[in-house]
């Protein structure tokens, strides 16, 4: 079988039917369909886009019909957690409501708070699986991390068939295993800044950690280290970083797909086995929106990326 894997949305639903006519797909009764090749999608379906219901309204059927396939982003995690009582205090939920929460949320909120389907739709999101291992191929929002990974499937069995209750409490307390894994999975490595210093970040907040190469045992600086976008680059110091933030991720081992980064140059491979799919189609400056076609090789192509752009909002 072959793939296209199709990196974050954000609720730019024209962007996605724009790609998926560069790709080939139609649609036949509901469902965009290809003769020959499946979907998956890396999440971040939601949030910060402007037609959060007209991507829901494609992606779903893709994927309830065995058109697609896909991973849970952090945003579907937080949606869900954001709607969900906390269990030992039902005066508040498992993302409490703050105002950043909210604000990070509040596209989403507009369009399914109050409506009639707005429980049905966190229901949803809560089948989509962590991470996907499909035919020599690897997908994750942010970070393939084996040790976590096998520590979930070992205390939660049927963490890649929904996200249940006993797992969603866990991963929302913060000092559990299962926090550290949900968000390590879901929202990448991530380094605190030598001597308290920050940085800020896409939204304007001030960033005190960094988001790292995780697979790359190369680099020396916090600078070499960071993974996003290379605007923020040079707010990052070039202090030498230690270790701690590697994963053996060998250059033999499947190759992986992510989303999450917020990159913004041409978009390329970050190993010969590794590839982000986020683009930032959803930055306020324009971004695009990324795919790529895999048909088997475990040596990724740097010609087989395709994408459609954004223009400013």
């Amino acid at each position: 079988m072959s793939y296209d894997l199709i990196g974050d949305i954000h609720g730019h639903s024209a962007q996605l039917m724009e790609l998926l006519g560069e790709l080939g797909y139609s649609k036949v009764d509901g469902v965009y369909r290809h003769p020959d090749r499946r979907v998956i999608f890396l999440g971040d379906f939601i949030d910060r886009g402007p037609d959060q219901r007209g991507v829901l309204e494609t992606v779903r059927p893709m994927i309830d019909s065995g058109a697609a396939l896909s991973v849970m982003g952090n945003h579907e995690f937080n949606a869900i957690a954001y709607y969900t009582l906390d269990p030992d205090d039902h005066n508040r939920h498992l993302r409490v409501h703050f105002e950043k929460n909210r604000k990070q949320h509040e596209v989403f909120l507009e369009a399914f708070e109050g409506k009639s389907d707005y429980g049905e739709t966190i229901e949803w999101f809560r089948t989509l699986p962590l991470w996907l291992e499909v035919e020599g191929l690897r997908v994750v929002h942010a970070c393939w991390d084996d040790e976590h990974m096998q520590f979930l499937k070992e205390t939660h069995p049927c963490v890649n068939a929904y996200l249940d209750d006993d797992l969603l409490v866990a991963a929302s307390r913060k000092g559990s295993k299962e926090y550290e894994a949900v968000e390590t999975l879901l929202k990448g490595m991530e380094v605190a800044l030598p001597n308290g210093r920050s940085f800020p970040d896409k939204d304007g907040n001030p960033r005190h950690n960094v988001r790292v190469r995780w697979f790359d045992g190369e680099a020396a600086t916090y600078q070499e280290a960071f993974l996003g976008p290379e605007t923020a680059r040079s707010h990052i110091p070039e202090d030498t970083i230690g270790a701690d933030h590697i994963i053996q991720y060998s250059h033999d081992a499947p190759p992986v797909f992510v989303g999450h980064y917020w990159l913004d140059s041409e978009p390329a491979l970050l190993a010969s086995n590794v590839a982000c799919l986020d683009y930032s189609v959803a930055a306020k400056s324009g971004g695009r929106l990324v795919a790529y076609r895999w048909d088997g090789e475990q040596q990724l192509d740097n010609g087989k990326f395709v994408f459609v752009e954004k223009g400013p909002d």
